[in-house]
């Protein structure tokens, strides 16, 4: 009698490691290489001897990737300009089921990001995926009590900063397509119409391209801000729209090459549902997986 196929055990619980280790890192590239690493160590193991492939596997990959998460750190402080995480594709058309969730979306890795590594593995195994606090602590080598307490304080953290309600999938496509019909169509007016007062537009160039080094904060900067890098002419085809993170977006190729993908958070603001965030992610090294 064979006993289970480590290829097939890994395979099958794939979509839903490389959804915890993007939760815990925001980044494909980290993702990726934590993956293979779990997967050489995962090879290893006595399969036979183990009870829960599942949870093993969940528990391998937190370590590894909590390990990329503390080696990374300080290269996200001195990061030029803002940091925002990979965009990963989210709408119909993704890999795998686990990923189309407003879980992932931008606003929410950037309050993930302001945790501290072991806040933040906690946060995502007990909120995103319901582990218990036995298995959290046997993943961290902490005790349970200990857990919860950290569980606590990265709660009250993340719902403090938690952004404000976005609309369904299906209205904030239609607004943010007449966001970017009007910021094409150069109509200042109409563009700063669709924001929230408090408005903020955020760019990561990596330093690999160019971006706004600063967050833009308010309606009428971001408005004139959009508008007028549309002026410049667009590379390719024009923008294609996707769901990415969660969020309605933009793409824009350069050739073969994505140049920049655009995300846009639409909440319910006095009613009206508005543009509250835009997100441009320009860092070359942050879009080659698409």
């Amino acid at each position: 009698m064979t006993g289970p196929d480590p290829l097939a055990e890994f395979g099958a619980h794939r979509g839903l490691l490389f959804r915890l280790a993007y939760d815990i890192l925001g980044s494909v590239a980290d993702v990726e290489d934590v993956l293979q690493d779990s997967w050489l160590r995962w090879t290893e193991v006595d399969h036979a001897r183990v009870l829960d492939p599942r949870a093993y596997l969940a528990r391998l990959v937190t370590r590894q990737a909590l390990n990329r998460l503390r080696s990374t750190a300080r290269a996200r402080e001195t990061y030029p300009g803002t940091w925002l995480p990979e965009p990963l594709p989210t709408g119909e058309d993704a890999s795998d089921r686990a990923l189309r969730t407003d879980d992932v979306t931008v606003a929410m890795l950037l309050v993930l990001e302001s945790l501290s590594p072991e806040e933040r593995a906690v946060f995502v195994l007990r909120e995103a995926f319901g582990i218990d606090y036995d298995e959290i602590g046997a993943t961290l080598d902490r005790p349970a009590a200990t857990v919860r307490q950290i569980a606590h304080r990265a709660r009250e953290h993340v719902h403090a900063r938690r952004p404000r309600f976005t609309v369904p999938a299906d209205r904030a496509r239609q607004v943010a397509e007449a966001f970017v019909g009007a910021a094409l169509g150069g109509d200042v007016a109409a563009v700063t119409a669709l924001l929230a007062p408090d408005a903020v537009q955020m760019s990561d160039g990596g330093g690999r391209a160019s971006a706004a080094l600063r967050p833009i904060v308010g309606r009428d900067r971001v408005a004139r801000f959009l508008v007028g890098i549309t002026r410049w002419p667009i590379p390719g085809p024009g923008p294609e729209f996707g769901v990415f993170n969660g969020m309605p977006g933009v793409l824009v190729r350069d050739g073969d090459t994505v140049d920049t993908v655009m995300l846009f958070e639409v909440s319910e603001v006095d009613g009206a549902d508005l543009v509250t965030a835009v997100y441009a992610v320009r860092n070359p090294d942050k879009l080659a997986h698409l």
